[in-house]
Parts: structure tokens; sequence; C-alpha cells
């Protein structure tokens, strides 16, 4: 049984919990650092990232999910979460001063989209998916401006005809996968299938060198 992690201080957790707990998962709401013990990743939903770096702070949750991002714990930034992930943002005054998880190496612009009223959604190609196009749904919704070495683009909204050529909006390095879209407020459990995978691949890599050992 894979257990999951979501960070609860404030944003989109139910619907996460939803669809992680329709996969078969064990979900558990975090809100201190004693809740990421024995977890096998954690969701960073979307919501108000500066809200939840000040709710984090009060705690030290992101010092301590930021060390053990750092030691391979799979990590699913949606929105705010990609925000929270980035190791750089553009129009990041009101996150100075705060610990961030980080793990991303991007530089992301905040609410780059637009505002509420500017929301929408697309069918986005999204690389590791097999099947359709993904609904992705951008509310207030950051994008990634540029990616440095490691960071694999999953997928872009489309520009000039060209899907290649719009803006960033997935990203994944190594443990850590981020989207610039909510797709916990879809019926599409594709990602959420995609972030489990992740983690019983880092359990199963685990698991090997001892089972190994053992037999030598």
């Amino acid at each position: 049984m894979t257990t999951i992690g979501v960070v609860a201080l404030q944003g989109a957790v139910s619907e996460h919990v939803a669809l992680l707990t329709a996969l078969g998962a064990t979900v558990r709401q975090v809100r201190t650092p004693g809740g990421l013990d024995g977890l096998d990743g954690v969701v960073l939903p979307g919501g108000e990232s500066t809200a939840m770096a000040r709710a984090a702070a009060k705690v030290g949750l992101f010092e301590e999910l930021r060390s053990r991002r750092a030691g391979g714990l799979p990590v699913f930034g949606t929105c705010a979460g990609l925000i929270l992930l980035a190791e750089q943002v553009e129009d990041g005054e009101a996150l100075s001063g705060f610990t961030t998880v980080g793990g991303l190496d991007i530089r992301t612009r905040r609410n780059a989209f637009g505002g509420q009223l500017a929301s929408f959604t697309a069918d986005l190609e999204v690389d590791g998916l097999e099947g359709a196009p993904f609904p992705a749904v951008f509310i207030r919704a950051p994008q990634v401006v540029e990616v440095n070495a490691g960071v694999q683009v999953l997928a872009r909204t489309s520009g000039a005809g060209q899907a290649d050529e719009g803006p960033i909006v997935a990203v994944r390095q190594g443990n850590v996968l981020a989207t610039a879209f909510h797709p916990e407020l879809t019926r599409d459990d594709r990602l959420h299938r995609f972030f489990l995978q992740m983690c019983r691949d880092r359990v199963d890599a685990a698991v090997s060198p001892q089972v190994e050992s053992a037999t030598v």
C-alpha cells in the first residue's frame, strides 16, 4: 500500500485526497513535520503560495519537507505547489524570508496567465501519459519561464498553432513533478497515477538492494 501525504495548510486539499484514495493509496493530511513520517510521497496542492509558506513557517514544515525531498522523497506540486518547488520565482517578493520546498531548477512567474477571471481549460499533450489529451484547469496559474539542465518539460499550452511554442506548464526533475494547472479538479486521474508510480518506483529501488544483499 502506497502512503501519500497531502499538505493541508490551505488550498485544494480534499480534491487530491479523494483522487488518491480512489486510486487505492492511503492518504494522510500533513500539517506538521511529524506528519511526514512514513510517507512514500507528498502532494503540494494548489491554493495561495504565500499563505501556505506563512503557515508552514510557524511549525517548520517546509524546512523538513525540503530536507526529505532532497533525500529522495517524491513530491508533486500543482499550481501554487509548482511555485513552492521552484528554485527561482520572478515575482516572489511575497515569499521573501520564507522557506520554500525547492527541488525544481526552474524560474517561474506567479499568476502568469492572469487573475481569477482569466481562468481557462486547455487540452494538453503530456509526455508520459497515454491516450487523449489531458483536460487541464488553469486558475490564477503560474507558468515556467525558464528551465535548466536536468528538468524535463512534460507539457506546454499551444502557441502559434504549435504545441511546442506555448508556455511550459508541466515539468519533472528526478523525484519532483509539478504542473501549473489543477489535475485534481478533473475526473482524469492519469497524472495522479503517474505520481503514484514514481512513489512505487522509489520504494522498489530502495527494497531491491536489500533483497540482493540478503541473497548474496
